[in-house]
């Protein structure tokens, strides 16, 4: 297993650290285009080897994609964070064109390649992969559900005080403060729906705590979130490689699931060694479809900023 890690700041540095902590890649591949950057980066990881006991090997290359060539999976983190006061659709005029490019060059070297797009506004750029590459729509993963679902989850376990690993649910919709779909009356403490442990009121605190749980960071922060991200990047690329048919919320190429066509969104996803193996398509709600069809509408118009960077 061969992973590329497009972008070496601190979302993609924390992502190659996991990964290389985890120990089931063979090979993990920096790339930046900061001159050094990513090879700093790499030998500071590989510093920690024989401290943290893993065996990958963690390079790092300025702007030379000949050396990401054979790479099963990518990362594509690069292009500018959000700042303060920022919202993630804001992203769009300069990072579309980073995606694009990076997208272009990662195929030409590693064609069978799984891309997994963390880049903001995130499903709009795993829409833009989508247009721009033409690959097969298994093969284009938008990382944001499965951070938003395991900040919904620590939001719950915070509300209950319990461990996280009590805890149980699910972020769909768009990755987007507005557009989040925290799926509340499904989220669960060992099989319990929360609704039998918390008032109507706390759980509407936590829906919208989720939902803007990255502006959240990005204020105390200065910059965007990096080390639950970098974590989020490194669960879905681990269940590609193990062949895990694990589930996660991730934005996926709609085609008539739940209503919804020519979209990138978060939908619940098995994954696999063939990236998404699987949309499942859940009951949801009535108000729940409200929701997610309103999260499309959103996701849409930010889409339609494309229009130029596709011509």
């Amino acid at each position: 297993m061969k992973v590329t890690v497009v972008g070496a700041g601190a979302v993609g540095a924390s992502c190659a650290e996991y990964i290389a902590i985890k120990d089931f890649a063979d090979e993990v591949v920096l790339i930046d285009i900061k001159e050094g950057f990513a090879e700093g980066k790499a030998m500071d990881l590989m510093q920690c080897a024989s401290l943290n006991g893993f065996d990958t090997q963690i390079t790092g290359t300025t702007n030379d994609y000949s050396k990401t060539a054979g790479s099963d999976v990518a990362v594509i983190t690069s292009g500018i964070p959000r700042k303060p006061g920022m919202t993630r659709e804001e992203l769009i005029g300069i990072n579309a064109g980073i995606v694009k490019a990076v997208s272009a060059s990662l195929i030409e070297h590693s064609p069978n390649v799984i891309l997994i797009v963390v880049s903001n506004p995130m499903d709009t750029m795993a829409y833009l992969a989508h247009k721009a590459t033409g690959l097969p729509k298994n093969r284009i993963i938008g990382m944001g559900g499965a951070l938003d679902s395991a900040r919904f989850k620590y939001r719950i376990s915070e509300a209950l005080g319990c461990p996280s690993s009590d805890v149980n649910g699910m972020v769909i919709g768009g990755h987007s403060d507005v557009g989040m779909v925290p799926l509340i009356g499904k989220a669960v403490r060992n099989s319990i729906p929360v609704s039998e442990f918390l008032s109507e009121e706390r759980m509407n605190q936590i829906v919208e705590d989720t939902k803007v749980g990255g502006a959240t960071l990005t204020g105390l922060l200065g910059t965007s979130a990096w080390y639950a991200p970098g974590a989020a990047v490194s669960a879905l690329v681990q269940a590609i490689a193990q062949d895990a048919q694990k589930m996660f919320p991730c934005s996926a190429l709609v085609e008539g699931e739940y209503g919804l066509n020519d979209l990138s969104i978060g939908v619940p996803c098995i994954l696999g060694k063939n990236g998404i193996e699987k949309i499942v398509e859940i009951d949801l709600s009535d108000a729940e479809k409200t929701k997610l069809t309103e999260s499309a509408e959103g996701v849409k118009k930010t889409n339609a900023l494309l229009d130029g960077v596709l011509a």
